[in-house]
């Protein structure tokens, strides 16, 4: 089995780990309602997507 030789730095790790970080989500503007939406989704408000509406909202 393999075992390593000496211990891993701080560094070591941190250069390994340097990517493991919290990302924020990309929002836009809605083109048809103005809602704040995810970039490339469906519109939870309205429905649409590229312009084209994609959901049918059920009406209450």
């Amino acid at each position: 089995m393999g075992v390593p030789k000496g211990k891993t730095s701080r560094m070591k790790k941190g250069n390994r780990r340097s990517h493991h970080h919290a990302v924020t989500m990309a929002y836009s503007k809605c083109s048809n309602c103005g809602e704040l939406k995810l970039n490339h989704r469906v519109c939870p408000s309205c429905g649409y997507y590229n312009k084209k509406q994609v959901v049918a909202k059920e009406e209450i």
